[in-house]
């Protein structure tokens, strides 16, 4: 499978996962995950989310990683039943008790959020431990947001502008583009479009505000991985799981 890797035949390794003449010869989760990687770099999610459910049929056990590529795949494509999907995926994960990686949340309130499904982004968001972090940040105010609790939001954005931090410590950042998303929503509301104002000039005053999509921040790998990330590579040969998530989904 690694070679399949190095040398771009994603379609002979799709074929060789699948063969029922090999069933058993792919037995760990490393094979699966060598060729979602692939798939999901090259943008062929249909196909990567295929491997997935061979995965799950051939009975692979899912690890963390497993999750993490299921989610970003399902988000990928963002569709009705892919969200069906990751949703039965991580129900099943817990009623199994397998751990999952943080940032499979992160997808899950996203493609919740996308898929206008309050009820259900709010349901996965509340299973996320608070912590100040810029992804958690701008997943908190667009949930916020969906929620119509735009009060809140100026709440929360009026506290992050105003913490005293000392300079060795990384200030809140908020994306553009949320914040973007909130500002058409207040704009029927004079104070609440008054007051935004002012704080949006107050965070970009101070250097809190970030050029990164809610994208970007999903499929970007945490700074504390990096160094993991250097291991993961030397051992892994071929398989470069140490890169973006853009192209190789790494763990939390």
């Amino acid at each position: 499978m690694r070679l399949c890797y190095e040398l771009d035949l994603e379609t002979t390794a799709v074929e060789l996962i699948k063969d029922q003449n090999l069933r058993g010869f792919f037995s760990e989760s490393t094979s699966f995950h060598i060729l979602m990687t692939m798939l999901f770099k090259k943008g062929h999610y249909e196909n990567a989310l295929e491997v997935l459910m061979e995965m799950k049929k051939q009975g692979i056990p899912f690890n963390k990683e497993t999750y993490l590529l299921a989610f970003a795949i399902c988000y990928k494509l963002d569709s009705l039943e892919s969200c069906k999907i990751s949703a039965k995926l991580l129900e099943e994960a817990q009623l199994k008790g397998d751990t999952l990686p943080l940032r499979a949340f992160y997808f899950a309130v996203a493609f919740a959020l996308k898929q206008n499904d309050v009820a259900q982004a709010q349901f996965y968001y509340s299973q996320i431990m608070k912590t100040e972090n810029k992804l958690y940040n701008n997943i908190s105010v667009l949930v916020q947001l969906k929620s119509g609790s735009l009060e809140e939001i100026i709440k929360t954005l009026e506290a992050a502008v105003e913490v005293d931090t000392s300079p060795f410590v990384k200030k809140i950042e908020f994306s553009e583009q949320v914040l973007a998303t909130v500002r058409e929503k207040t704009e029927e509301n004079p104070v609440l479009s008054a007051k935004l104002g002012d704080i949006y000039t107050r965070l970009q005053a101070s250097g809190q505000i970030t050029t990164c999509t809610l994208d970007d921040m999903l499929f970007q790998v945490p700074s504390s991985e990096k160094n993991r990330a250097k291991l993961l590579k030397q051992k892994q040969l071929g398989y470069q799981a140490a890169k973006p998530l853009h192209s190789n989904l790494l763990l939390e």
